[in-house]
């Protein structure tokens, strides 16, 4: 399953049934899970660790030294969950001492290709980064977040679950859980509800969160104002009460 033409470094380990395609190169302190393809001319550098059932496309680069100037070739870290799907060209950085050191990559994601998860990013599951997409450094991205095509996201963003980031975004504040965005910079549009009903939400709970966005949103309330109205159905909802836990740990304030 290895062709001739891979370098496989010694310091490496792969799984059972691994594939490593033509002109590939794995590096030292890699750790590949079982079932994994890695196809032609993909780059994984360590430390880095790399679930089982993923499956790399060619010209891929993970697990590469980051970006960040203040980056001295400290020994941090990617860590990839399983079932990912990593497309053409997407490049995946590890973290900075200056942060916990860790990448992180849940389970179940799609980058498209040239997509980009820069040092120190928390990435859930079952997430879609489009073509193009990019995250800066330091940036969290909840469950079920889409991000359209050509969106970019600020250092230090935070992405609630199941958002939806327009295409062509640009994220500068944290997006609250099922919020849609649109524009440059990204502005609120609507809630998500599309993708609630396809991931099973009862119809009470989407018009819950509808219709705290309008609190959120629509009211002309201060953060503090509406905080105190979404009280009493996010003791009902667990949904607004996503919304609610979100909004007392953003540290950049939400986008408006």
């Amino acid at each position: 399953m290895i062709h001739p033409t891979a370098i496989i470094e010694s310091g490496a380990r792969l799984g059972e049934n691994v594939k490593v395609g033509p002109y590939s190169y794995i590096g030292n302190d890699v750790v590949i899970g079982d079932n994994c393809i890695i196809e032609s001319h993909v780059v994984v550098k360590g430390p880095t660790t790399i679930g089982s059932g993923n499956h790399i496309y060619q010209f891929a680069s993970v697990g590469e030294a980051c970006q960040d100037k203040k980056y001295k070739d400290e020994p941090t870290q990617l860590i990839i969950g399983d079932n990912n799907i990593i497309r053409e060209c997407a490049t995946i950085h590890r973290g900075t001492i200056q942060d916990k050191g860790i990448t992180s990559i849940g389970s179940n994601n799609l980058f498209m290709a040239y997509t980009h998860v820069a040092h120190d990013a928390v990435i859930g599951s079952n997430v879609i980064f489009a073509n193009n997409a990019s995250v800066a450094g330091h940036v969290h991205v909840g469950d079920w977040v889409i991000l359209a095509g050509n969106t970019g996201v600020h250092q230090f963003c935070k992405i609630g679950a199941h958002a939806f980031i327009g295409m062509y975004s640009g994220v500068n504040k944290d997006v609250p859980p099922f919020v849609t965005t649109t524009g440059t910079p990204a502005k609120p549009a609507a809630i998500n509800t599309e993708g609630m009903k396809r991931r099973g939400f009862s119809s009470d709970e989407i018009m819950a969160t509808r219709r705290a966005y309008k609190t959120l949103y629509r009211k002309g309330l201060s953060i503090e104002e509406a905080t105190a109205a979404l009280q009493e159905d996010a003791q009902t909802y667990p949904a607004v009460k996503l919304m609610l836990d979100f909004l007392s740990t953003s540290d950049r304030g939400i986008i408006r």
